[in-house]
């Protein structure tokens, strides 16, 4: 999903009409925010490679919220109780939230917030550092430094 945004003479993206445009740029909508670091050079491939494998760990191993109705049949008893509990994992979903959590750990305290959000929430960088209370271009900075982290949890040469 292509969008067209204007450019102001600082290169930020202009939101209102107050300032007038220079240039306009062609935005893929749906670009990972980790993906359009990368392709712009503010990551290295190490660092873009160890937030893709978190990602990875984080989608197998079915820790996003589920925005759909769950299609399994209701659960046989003599109880009139609703669901029969948590649904049974497989084993690749459990060692992916363990390999997450140890990931998230080895990061160190402080960093999961911005490691989550941009990684594998899919937050731009301005809206994270915004819901974290930080300042602008602050938030790129400890980003880097999170994947750093986890690169060399994850061995990532």
């Amino acid at each position: 999903m292509l969008v067209e945004r204007a450019i102001g003479a600082d290169g930020e993206t202009l939101r209102g009409r107050r300032r007038r445009a220079i240039r306009s740029v062609t935005v893929n909508m749906v670009e990972s925010p980790l993906g359009w670091l990368f392709t712009r050079g503010k990551l290295t491939r190490r660092q873009f490679d160890a937030g893709e494998q978190l990602r990875s760990d984080w989608e197998r191993g079915g820790l996003a919220a589920n925005v759909t109705m769950q299609w399994d049949a209701a659960p046989v008893g003599r109880q009139r109780a609703g669901s029969g509990g948590r649904a049974d994992l497989l084993g690749s979903q459990i060692d992916a939230r363990r390999r997450f959590d140890a990931a998230v750990s080895a990061a160190g305290p402080g960093l999961s917030d911005i490691l989550w959000r941009v990684v594998c929430s899919g937050e731009g960088m301005r809206e994270a550092e915004t819901a974290l209370g930080w300042p602008a271009r602050a938030g790129k900075v400890v980003l880097c430094l999170a994947l750093d982290r986890i690169a060399e949890h994850y061995r990532i040469g």
